[in-house]
């Protein structure tokens, strides 16, 4: 029988670095929707084509291109025993769409971890970036900061913060995050699935208890 986990978590959570040693523990593959658009863009895949022009229009890719995406993904051989999703869902109606897509290949969604923790934790964690102007190195404040402040290590040009990583910036994607994915996370609490993971304790701490929970 194929698992199917479903990660949930906002920005700054760890919910990817999680997929990946979650993927690399328990042998399922982890599938990313941003790696996902990536491939079928760059190998100019029909489906990629289809993405590309609406995102050339600046408009939101329709769900139904998208769940073709993950449809073809899901039905490669490495996933016959199932797969971690990563930036699928969005919606409770991708969910549904998803939950038809299982069925028909004999499965369910699982297990759905929704790894949470303070907004404050959250925009300390993402806005402590900094990157420098020559090749794009990346510093943090709190986790990898430069040996001299502003200046970069390795090729001695200026670190700068980019519009991305302010912490304005941050706390509105956090807040975006959480309402649009709170419908997700009522469907998913509904259905029994959701697994509530507090995502501001150590990295291996988070793992411990996403392998605790699945486990169960």
């Amino acid at each position: 029988m194929a698992t199917y986990i479903v990660m949930l978590g906002p920005p700054g959570v760890g919910k990817g670095t999680q997929a990946k040693i979650l993927a690399e523990k328990t042998g399922l593959v982890h599938v990313s929707s941003g790696d996902l658009f990536r491939e079928n863009i760059k190998k100019q895949t029909e489906l990629g084509q289809l993405a590309q022009s609406f995102m050339n229009k600046g408009e939101l890719v329709p769900d139904d291109v998208t769940i073709a995406m993950v449809r073809e993904r899901l039905s490669r051989q490495d996933c016959q025993a199932g797969a971690i999703l990563d930036g699928f869902p969005r919606t409770p109606a991708q969910a549904d769409a998803l939950k038809q897509m299982l069925a028909e290949f004999g499965g369910d969604v699982d297990y759905v971890p929704f790894i949470s923790a303070d907004d404050e934790v959250l925009v300390a964690r993402l806005s402590g970036r900094w990157t420098c102007r020559a090749n794009g190195h990346v510093f943090h404040t709190a986790f990898n900061p430069p040996q001299q402040p502003g200046i970069c290590d390795l090729d001695g040009s200026e670190l700068y913060q980019r519009d991305d990583d302010k912490a304005e910036t941050v706390a509105r994607r956090i807040q975006v995050y959480m309402q649009q994915t709170a419908p997700l996370i009522k469907y998913y609490r509904e259905a029994g699935k959701l697994v509530e993971i507090d995502g501001a304790q150590p990295i291996e701490e988070v793992t411990a208890a996403l392998v605790k929970a699945l486990e169960e």
